[in-house]
């Protein structure tokens, strides 16, 4: 199953976010769904170590050192689902998933664990390229007929790697992670 997104709003969703207009963000995502008076329940997924927490903290413009932030760090911290409330938008909720695939939280047990179909709307943070663990749980989601959006971390990192090549182009590097992205949504012809 190949995995469908909507390129179009995309675009214009992900400029809001790097322009930290979470306002028009938050609208965004409400929007589509409907949910203007009710709470909306937006879990962060992804595999351990990818950057869902950081993310979290980032969207509700607390530092991750903050009291309240959650818990980061270079080991696997988020052990259990956890709620945070955005400052400004009471009814928005975002939920800090663990992450799928470590001993602690198997690919094949995940999904039942977490309790993906309580949430609303999701969020898959991936660090690096798109992944196998990746695509199941945007099948899933798409299995139950709600949205998600993928998000790429720690580009920073892969800018940083490319920049020891002698012809380095950070332009070039962005692009080549932005058709990757969408390279990931279908699976290629000739894998098994």
């Amino acid at each position: 199953m190949a995995v469908q997104t909507d390129c179009k709003s995309v675009t214009e969703e992900i400029k809001a976010l790097q322009l930290h207009d979470k306002p028009s963000a938050v609208g965004m995502v409400k929007e589509p769904l409907g949910m203007d008076d009710i709470t909306l329940n937006i879990a962060i997924t992804g595999e351990s170590g990818s950057g869902k927490s950081t993310f979290v903290n980032a969207f509700r413009g607390v530092s991750d050192d903050d009291e309240g932030a959650a818990p980061t760090g270079v080991t696997e911290c988020t052990m259990e689902v956890k709620e945070y409330s955005h400052p400004n938008y009471p009814n928005v909720k975002f939920w800090d998933l663990p992450g799928v695939g470590t001993p602690n939280f198997p690919s094949d047990t995940y999904l039942e664990r977490i309790g993906f179909e309580k949430f609303d709307f999701f969020i898959i943070i991936a660090a690096a390229r798109f992944k196998e663990n990746d695509v199941k749980l945007a099948q899933e989601i798409q299995r139950m007929e709600k949205k998600f959006y993928f998000v790429r971390s720690k580009i920073d990192d892969d800018i940083n790697a490319e920049r020891r090549k002698r012809d380095f182009s950070e332009e070039r590097t962005l692009t080549k992670i932005r058709d990757n992205c969408f390279q990931g949504e279908r699976p290629r012809s000739d894998a098994k």
